[in-house]
């Protein structure tokens, strides 16, 4: 794994070179996705990376791994609260007063959980253009495979570190890195809202999640309990679009 991280950092450098960036910008959450990426930056520029701490309606919890991690590893953060701007820019598109509470008559509203990871975006983006860094994505193979982001939120990034890494081949790099044990095993969440798990979720843990997709991957899927391998491709199949580039209508079709 040691090989792994540094290889991945090594990517991470030549990526931004490419592109005639400084350096990068990543969200730190306190989750184990931005921490392991987060530490990976760090490794690739010392000097040049940017940590976003953008807690909204966020559990102290979170905003104090973060936190943790950052001092730990020596990332220089940026910490912005994003809860009165996220309010005040719901109620606006609602034209009326809008609580922020996402479970009104025990129903979760989607698209206004999907504001916060779409507003922390925004911030992400106007500091890589200030800095001429670039965004750097925390999302892995396993949320990315089903769908498990949100588009246009932290779904959008320049570079994807962990994008071909499953989340227990994650979890190991991670204990390579010296990430602490806490967030290691803390409780997947993309804090959209109080309570919310990303297992719960999904319908599976990671472990089966993460099973199904080498079953799929190697064509075999004796040892997969048929129940969570259909939920799985129908998860894949209905998060296409988040995983393609945008249709465009071709002129050549006019003649076909």
């Amino acid at each position: 794994m040691d090989e792994l991280a540094s290889r991945i950092s090594e990517w991470i450098r030549g990526r931004v070179k490419k592109a005639s960036a400084k350096g990068v910008v990543v969200g730190m959450s306190g989750g184990l996705d931005s921490t392991v990426t987060a530490v990976l930056c760090k490794k690739a520029f010392p000097d040049t990376t940017l940590g976003l701490i953008l807690p909204c309606f966020s559990a102290e919890e979170d905003v104090e791994h973060a936190r943790m991690v950052a001092k730990k590893f020596g990332i220089e953060t940026k910490e912005i609260e994003l809860s009165n701007i996220f309010k005040f820019f719901l109620n606006t598109l609602e034209e009326r007063e809008y609580d922020a509470d996402l479970k009104r008559g025990g129903e979760i509203n989607i698209a206004v959980a999907n504001l916060k990871p779409r507003l922390r975006m925004v911030c992400l983006y106007y500091f890589a253009n200030k800095l001429n860094y670039l965004v750097v994505g925390t999302g892995n193979k396993s949320e990315r495979s089903i769908g498990y982001f949100t588009k246009y939120g932290d779904g959008a990034a320049d570079i994807l570190p962990l994008g071909d890494l499953l989340k227990t081949e994650e979890r190991k790099l991670a204990e390579e890195l010296d990430i602490p044990k806490e967030i290691i095993e803390k409780m997947p969440s993309a804090g959209l809202w109080e309570g919310q798990t990303d297992e719960s979720e999904i319908g599976m843990n990671y472990d089966e999640l993460d099973k199904i997709i080498l079953a799929m991957e190697r064509g075999n899927f004796s040892d997969c309990d048929p129940k969570l391998v259909a939920r799985v491709k129908q998860m894949m199949e209905a998060s296409k679009h988040k995983r393609e580039k945008i249709t465009v209508f071709k002129k050549s079709y006019l003649f076909s």
